[in-house]
């Protein structure tokens, strides 16, 4: 049976309120007074207290087990303190002291238990400010632990987690994901100011295919270079100095999925049966705000065909000019659309000596012009080498990417054009033209006469690079 008393003032025999109503809301008790409910009265919805029993037993050791209802006091002043959290059940409790003064130091990492979570996010603790206490009270399986005293864990540290493409461990504190293919960069903390909340990164484009059409046929341009300066994870380098003086600033992430394109090389062309003798241009690479355009297509021949078909495209590097035996084609201008920094440089000139000796300019490449050819072209040498590309450490190892294809040649006696470093490829030799390496963004080497195909250009890469402890 249920009984409901409606009450005004209910008051004790000295005239204190003991039970009042007033504007919807009831008080129990007079200032002093103790109120006991009775054995088996429902007491949902009171909480803890938000106390705990501080253990006199102070915590030196590198590694401890807190307990539900008990407060700590840690000293660091030898090593660094990892303290597990015990399995987080609705309204448990710890607490943890700054015992020495030495948290900045050496830290005391809290350390979560399975998949809980600590203010929302999968990720330590870290507290790393002299005489810092901080008190958790785990409020649910959503936000897990949570600081029940204002900012107290505001400045201590929190680093970006997060999953997708191969993920490695390097220079000890830093992951690396790199995306050869489509895929996500699901990032579940986003971190803060205090350990890391921005990530380096290098995107690629897929590298323009190189030009054919019986004679002397242009180089590729290498897809599009773009990177941050590596200051946020390292400051890792290329040669022969850091990256800070060329790269843009890290981005920001925020917890959520970030979609990966990575671009396809751009196809080469048959040669004199294609209608389009220039190479087809690479696919562009995005991450986040970041899209890189593919390398521009070299030049096509053989001579005397029109402009359209013996200039180079424009890309994130332009594709080089072919040779007509009289003017030579325009060059691909890189850097197209334009970014700042520049995502790569234009194509080279071909060159001629009338009708006898030709050579095709070289594909521009991330960290150079390709090679232009003057008049009057030799019997000897090579048709114009694509442009170098750029080294980078994002990944722990030297690596240069970004290379322009190679030209390729028209007589017997000149040697085609090499690829730029960094994955271009050669133009047409006896062997046939050189693809652009794959994943290296590189532009494909150009055709030649008699008649030999081009080659396509490499596909591009997304690398993504942050401080993860």
């Amino acid at each position: 049976m249920t009984s409901t008393i409606k009450v005004n003032t209910i008051q004790n025999t000295c005239g204190a309120d003991i039970i009042k109503e007033s504007s919807n809301t009831i008080t129990i008790g007079a200032s002093g007074d103790t109120v006991t409910l009775a054995s088996g009265a429902s007491q949902t919805g009171f909480g803890r207290t938000g106390t705990v029993d501080w253990q006199t037993s102070i915590k030196t050791s590198a590694t401890f087990s807190a307990s539900n209802g008990e407060g700590y006091f840690v000293d660091t002043s030898s090593n660094a303190v990892t303290a597990n959290l015990p399995a987080g059940s609705v309204g448990a409790i710890v607490a943890f002291k700054d015992y020495a003064q030495n948290f900045d130091t050496n830290a005391l990492t809290i350390a979560a238990n399975g998949s809980d979570k600590i203010e929302g996010q999968t990720f330590d603790l870290i507290l790393q400010t002299e005489g810092h206490a901080v008190t958790l009270v785990f409020g649910d399986s959503t936000k897990g632990w949570q600081a029940v005293n204002s900012n107290e864990i505001a400045n201590t540290q929190k680093f970006i987690a997060a999953t997708g493409g191969t993920v490695s461990t390097v220079c000890t504190n830093f992951k690396v994901h790199t995306f050869t293919g489509p895929g996500t960069f699901c990032v579940s903390c986003a971190g803060n100011a205090s350990g890391s909340n921005t990530v380096d990164y290098l995107v690629i484009a897929g590298g323009g295919g190189g030009g054919a059409g019986g004679d002397a046929a242009a180089g590729g341009g290498a897809g599009g270079y773009r990177f941050s300066n590596g200051t946020a994870s390292g400051c890792y380098t290329t040669a022969p100095g850091p990256l800070a003086p060329l790269g843009a600033t890290a981005l920001p992430v925020t917890a959520s999925g970030f979609p990966i394109t990575v671009g396809a090389g751009g196809g080469g062309s048959p040669g004199t049966c294609s209608p389009e003798r220039r190479g087809a241009p690479g696919g562009p690479s995005v991450f986040s705000t970041i899209t890189s355009t593919g390398g521009g297509g070299g030049g096509g021949g053989p001579g005397g065909q029109p402009p359209s078909i013996v200039s180079g495209r424009p890309g994130g590097s332009g594709g080089g000019a072919a040779s007509t035996g009289g003017s030579p084609g325009i060059i691909g201008s890189g850097n197209t659309p334009p970014v700042s920094p520049p995502q790569g440089n234009n194509g080279g000139t071909g060159a001629s000596n009338n009708t006898t000796y030709r050579v095709g300019g070289g594909g521009g490449g991330a960290g150079a012009v390709g090679e232009s050819k003057t008049n009057p072209v030799p019997s000897s040498g090579t048709a114009g080498a694509g442009g170098g590309g750029i080294g980078s450490c994002i990944t722990a190892s030297p690596v240069a990417r970004g290379g322009g294809g190679g030209a390729g040649k028209h007589n017997n006696g000149q040697g085609p054009g090499p690829g730029g470093a960094g994955g271009g490829g050669a133009g047409a030799g006896p062997g046939g033209a050189n693809a652009g390496t794959a994943n290296t963004g590189g532009g494909g080497g150009g055709g030649g006469d008699p008649g030999i195909a081009s080659a396509a250009g490499g596909s591009g890469i997304v690398i993504i690079r942050y401080k993860f402890q």
